[in-house]
């Protein structure tokens, strides 16, 4: 087993630093223990099925086969780098921080973090694991589980800041449930990235996110101050841990190395989509997030948008160019690089990046080394506002 124990995973950092992208081992019970007794064993919930330990949905769908964790910590500290005894984890295995709020917030005590923001593991990070089952069981689920995020928001003090899962394949109860977390204190909504591989319940197809179809949620999450954030892989097309990206010779966890780091770029095609349809355009107040994508490629993809339009599409014109929406409507997600990253931020927009550490999943950084070495060539104000108030702002976070 390859693992280090830590005493103390440090940023060695005097900021209230915001973590945006961190993830919840639901407990087994999140959802049995908050459902009515009619929907009690259709609901997810951990159990046997054909064998093995799994997350099941309507009593016979997995949705997790071998009940994964997905969190790499150990109950002692230790991390988990191979994928062979990663996969093996089950929930008794790894730390309590990964699925409970007091431990969770010493863990971030340790680490030197005041808040982190929060998205799921069992229904997919944009909610896209509720589609195996019928609409009426897949809203229940969705607003069971931002109960319970509300709750755990509640008990951490005003420190952990999960984002609302939606009922994307219904846009009124979408909308409908945007305005009931927002009114719970949920701080952003998480969404399908690509809801046009669905139907909806009547069997007709939904319209991609570029459609006017989204704009009463565009115009609500406006309303309401509410960020959109896009977790890489939040639909089954752009998630691919272990298939398409790595050739067929290559062993699958180094398959799964190769995956890990495409599945970042995906989220471009979200950004590149989403400013091409005239969303920001229309909504010239709206926010969102690339979760847990990096921030390299940004400055790459401005300056190509801004070059195919002229060259390409030279009919086609909006307000403003369109790496120039980067900077008023966009915010994204930096963590593992460090080679010349305060160059990489500037060139980004400072005001528009955030710190994360993806905690606790493989890929997080655990410990958070260096950190103030990496940023050292950023001033103290810019260094601020990456690793603290820019999140502080986007999500309003009192610090």
């Amino acid at each position: 087993m390859s693992t280090q124990v830590l005493d103390r995973p440090q940023t060695r950092s005097g900021l209230k630093v915001i973590d945006a992208d961190t993830h919840l081992t639901e407990p087994h019970d999140l959802w049995t223990s908050r459902a009515p007794a009619s929907i009690r064993d259709r609901v997810p919930q951990v159990k046997m099925l054909d064998g093995k330990r799994s997350w099941v949905i309507d009593g016979d769908k997995s949705i997790g086969t071998g009940a994964h964790p997905n969190s790499s910590i150990l109950k002692e500290g230790g991390k988990v780098r191979d994928l062979d005894t990663f996969l093996k984890l089950q929930f008794e295995d790894v730390h309590a921080g990964s699925s409970s709020v007091k431990e969770r917030l010493q863990v971030m005590d340790d680490a030197g973090i005041y808040a982190q923001i929060v998205y799921p593991n069992i229904l997919g990070f944009g909610g896209q694991a509720a589609a195996k089952v019928d609409p009426e069981l897949r809203l229940a689920c969705v607003k069971i589980y931002n109960d319970a995020m509300a709750e755990l928001q509640q008990d951490s003090g005003q420190r952990l800041f999960p984002m609302a899962l939606l009922p994307w394949w219904d846009l009124a109860e979408a909308v409908k449930e945007t305005e009931r977390c927002a009114g719970m204190g949920l701080k952003g909504i998480n969404i399908n990235s690509d809801p046009h591989f669905h139907k909806d319940s009547d069997g007709n197809q939904i319209p991609d996110l570029g459609h006017p179809h989204w704009d009463p949620l565009w115009e609500v999450c406006v309303d309401k101050r509410v960020p959109v954030n896009f977790h890489i892989g939040a639909s089954e097309t752009a998630i691919d841990w272990m298939g398409q990206q790595g050739w067929p010779s290559l062993p699958y966890d180094l398959r799964s190395g190769i995956s890990g780091a495409m599945i970042f770029f995906n989220n471009g095609k979200v950004v590149s989509n989403l400013i091409y349809a005239g969303v920001p355009e229309r909504f010239p107040q709206i926010k969102f997030v690339s979760v847990e994508s990096g921030v390299g490629w940004v400055p790459f993809l401005k300056e190509a948008l801004d070059y195919q339009l002229v060259e390409i599409a030279e009919t086609k014109h909006f307000h403003k160019k369109p790496s120039e929406y980067f900077a008023s409507n966009f915010y994204f997600c930096f963590w593992f690089e460090k080679d010349d990253i305060s160059h990489t931020l500037h060139r980004v927009g400072i005001d528009n990046c955030l710190f994360e550490t993806d905690f606790p999943h493989p890929t997080s950084l655990y410990p958070i080394d260096n950190l103030e070495e990496r940023l050292a060539a950023l001033s103290t104000e810019d260094r601020v506002k990456v690793l603290s108030l820019n999140a502080a702002k986007l999500y309003d976070i009192a610090i």
